[in-house]
């Protein structure tokens, strides 16, 4: 079994988007800790397209936990918080390095 810390990878970029709702001066704290959540996959199970497509869902919905929209209205998210995102979910495809997993990111992104 295999892991991957969306969060980890995304230290600054949340930091940014973090900022951006808390302060500047809280930006200025020094706290290094960043919201993570660890995703647990069977390396096998990306072998497959449909495997590939379950794994990426739970990426973005990990994603959606890291950057959460902050206003009261989920509705409208922020460009801040869609950056966050967009760069959490890339980075872990990345981290993961599949091709089944890149494929379907591929097509996701282009759909966005």
């Amino acid at each position: 079994m295999n892991t991957v810390t969306t969060g980890t990878a995304l230290m600054l970029l949340c930091g940014i988007a973090g900022a951006a709702y808390s302060g500047a001066a809280s930006a200025a704290t020094g706290n290094d800790e960043v919201p993570s959540v660890a995703i647990h996959y069977d390396r096998q199970s990306l072998d497959t397209d449909s495997g590939a497509r379950t794994l990426y869902r739970r990426i973005v919905n990990a994603a959606a936990e890291v950057c959460p929209q902050q206003s009261s209205s989920s509705y409208i998210i922020s460009d801040a918080v869609r950056r966050c995102r967009q760069e959490a979910v890339a980075r872990a495809v990345m981290k993961i390095d599949n091709p089944h997993l890149a494929a379907v990111y591929a097509a996701s992104s282009r759909i966005s």
